[in-house]
């Protein structure tokens, strides 16, 4: 269906200057749309019956025929008037009056339909854009995707999956219109995420994370460059299609560089040798088959479990969850794998948790210092 709508894509100059995607092309407009071809339907019908009763009445009063009838009919009810095509006798002439009558009532219903869909089509728009402009310059500690190929895509769909507010940067037409389908709802900037203006308007200075998905690794490495200036506390995490740009991502600034070719083929020697924990894994990640999930949850500042033992929190006994990992802020963020009950806790800490989703939201309300049922 894009591809009917978008024939060509624009260039990386045309695409320089951000612009909010809209879905109203798609979706809203169409919608827009279907009450007003009934309508046109509606008018259509009124001029052809219109026609016809005019050319049968000069036929019937004039004796003319059919063509020049016809022809005197159009001219009549359109207000042109050329001229007449004969004299005309007196009960012509009423039946003239009447005809144009009918006629500059079916123009004046014409252009009011006319007039109410271009008014309805621009205002729906502009509150639509305006309403995207609204969001777009509240974000805060939000996530912000480049790219929306096959990787940006499920990356989109993930962090949608989990509630988190994200936008998408994409310079192609085409993948525009696919994100706006699929993700009604979905904040997309129109541009070219290597340009700092693009990457400044999608609120990278105030985001939590950043994920670079373009198509090319010397983009990449410019995105993370320019994000990294923008904001050095930024988490970033970027796609490498090369395996010897995998360092220079991370001499870029980027936390984790995602190889699809390595990692796609650790996973499928993984489903080879070990199929049952890949299989876990994929429940408690994907959440199939099983309601669980793989989650992390912070200690925050001034939290009443900083400086307690795993044992006196008793985390496990309130939740339900289990522990698997702590990175510790303490110690420049090492991990402690399966940590014992005298590990102690700190505000920065990150719990890595296995378990349902509604106790580990559970788990963040205790750790705020509410009190986990």
């Amino acid at each position: 269906m894009s591809q009917k709508l978008f024939r060509h894509r624009r260039s990386r100059h045309q695409t320089a200057y951000p612009q909010l995607a809209d879905s109203s092309l798609s979706l809203a407009q169409a919608l827009t749309l279907k009450p007003f071809i009934l309508r046109f339907a509606w008018a259509a019908g009124y001029f052809i019956a219109v026609f016809l009763i005019g050319t049968a009445g000069y036929v019937a009063i004039e004796g003319w025929g059919w063509f020049e009838a016809l022809y005197m009919s159009v001219t009549t009810v359109t207000s042109v008037g050329f001229m007449e095509v004969h004299p005309l006798s007196v009960a012509g002439r009423y039946f003239t009056i009447v005809l144009v009558t009918l006629g500059v009532t079916g123009l004046g219903i014409w252009w009011a339909l006319t007039t109410a869909l271009i008014v309805e089509l621009d205002l729906g728009g502009v509150m639509r854009r305006r309403r995207k402009m609204k969001q777009l310059a509240s974000l805060a500690d939000h996530f912000v995707v480049c790219g929306a190929g096959r990787v940006g895509l499920v990356v989109v769909d993930e962090m949608i999956k989990a509630g988190v507010q994200v936008i998408v940067i994409e310079r192609d037409s085409e993948h525009v219109v696919q994100l706006v389908q699929q993700f009604p709802d979905l904040l997309v900037l129109e541009g070219d995420a290597t340009r700092e203006q693009v990457l400044k308007q999608a609120g990278v200075a105030v985001a939590r994370g950043l994920a670079a998905c373009l198509a090319d690794d010397g983009e990449n490495l410019l995105v993370c460059l320019t994000a990294r200036d923008l904001n050095p506390s930024l988490a970033t995490v970027a796609r490498a299609y090369n395996e010897e740009s995998m360092d220079k991502l991370r001499r870029a600034g980027a936390n984790h560089v995602i190889s699809p070719t390595i990692t796609g083929g650790i996973r499928m020697a993984s489903s080879l040798i070990r199929p049952n924990v890949v299989s876990f894994l994929d429940s408690a990640t994907l959440g199939a088959d099983i309601d669980l999930r793989l989650e992390e949850a912070q200690i925050p500042e001034g939290s009443h479990l900083s400086g307690r033992s795993l044992a006196d929190a008793r985390i496990s006994q309130r939740t339900g969850l289990i522990v698997l990992a702590l990175k510790s802020k303490r110690h420049a963020g090492r991990q402690v794998f399966n940590p014992g009950p005298d590990t102690r806790l700190s505000a920065g800490d990150v719990m890595i948790v296995l378990g349902h989703e509604e106790q580990v939201q559970q788990l963040r309300e205790y750790a705020r210092g509410g009190d986990a049922k």
